[in-house]
């Protein structure tokens, strides 16, 4: 999906978060927008030459309808992208440049839209606080997806980090959102490892294994991780295209972390 179009969506509904309607008006109006889209497509299909069987025009339909779930799917995840982000900004006292950075830098929002999303972006920043219903609304169109939920949590980590080091507060604030999202703790300390010191993260905790495990072990934790992460599988999920980048570097983190084990363990 162009990243114009679901950028687009979020635009749409966030004058509802500065009204101070903060979720049901934003996700009330990408759902009408997916609403009315395939009502209208429905109505095409049913109206139109009549060529196909009924059975063809009800596939037909189901494709349609199932096109406009995954947009509002993605938008609702985008647009929680940017208010869970400013206020992960927030978390700790004071937004800085350096975060602002990674969170334009990580989410590649279009040139069209900057303003608009800094709009946004900067309302929600304001305080760290009322963040909850966004994580709850994720935590249900997701429940099945998991490793979406982790995707952004990954970015959320990215941004804390992006003056130094992350917080105690912001660690806080971190979990909190992994809690509502329904991840585990090992899955929180997994994250919170791939973002420790520069230079110094743990390969095992990356891998979410210990230094004891068999080799065995850490190629099963491996793969699980490259199966679950890969990008191509987030997006049939319902991650964004716009948020590709981050898969990537994801893999690319596990993929590293595996490639240390292995040479320091001489393994195949």
């Amino acid at each position: 999906m162009p990243s114009m179009s679901i950028w687009g969506k979020v635009v749409g509904g966030a004058v509802g978060f500065a009204l101070g309607g903060p979720l049901g008006a934003i996700l009330g109006a990408v759902a009408g927008h997916a609403y009315d889209f395939s009502r209208g497509e429905r109505k095409r299909i049913e109206d139109g030459s009549g060529e196909g069987e009924d059975g063809h025009r009800e596939g037909t339909w189901q494709r349609v309808r199932q096109k406009a779930e995954d947009d509002l799917r993605q938008a609702a995840f985008a647009t929680a992208a940017v208010v869970l982000s400013a206020k992960m900004a927030k978390a700790d006292g004071a937004v800085t440049r350096e975060e602002i950075n990674v969170f334009k830098r990580r989410f590649r929002v279009p040139p069209s839209e900057e303003k608009k999303i800094g709009a946004l972006f900067n309302e929600a920043r304001r305080t760290a606080t009322g963040f909850e219903p966004y994580a709850m609304q994720l935590a249900r169109l997701f429940r099945n997806q998991p490793a979406v939920l982790e995707e952004l949590l990954d970015v959320l980590f990215e941004i804390a980090r992006a003056d130094g080091e992350v917080s105690e507060g912001e660690v806080a604030f971190l979990h909190r959102v992994a809690t509502i999202f329904g991840l585990e703790d090992r899955d929180f300390d997994r994250v919170h490892a791939t973002h420790g010191r520069r230079g110094k993260s743990d390969p095992y905790a990356i891998l979410g294994v210990s230094r004891t495990a068999t080799d065995d072990e850490v190629k099963t934790a491996y793969r699980k991780l490259v199966r679950e992460n890969h990008p191509d599988r987030l997006v049939a999920q319902g991650m964004p295209e716009d948020f590709i980048e981050v898969a990537n570097d994801k893999m690319a983190t596990i993929n590293d972390a595996y490639d240390r084990i292995r040479k320091t363990r001489n393994m195949n």
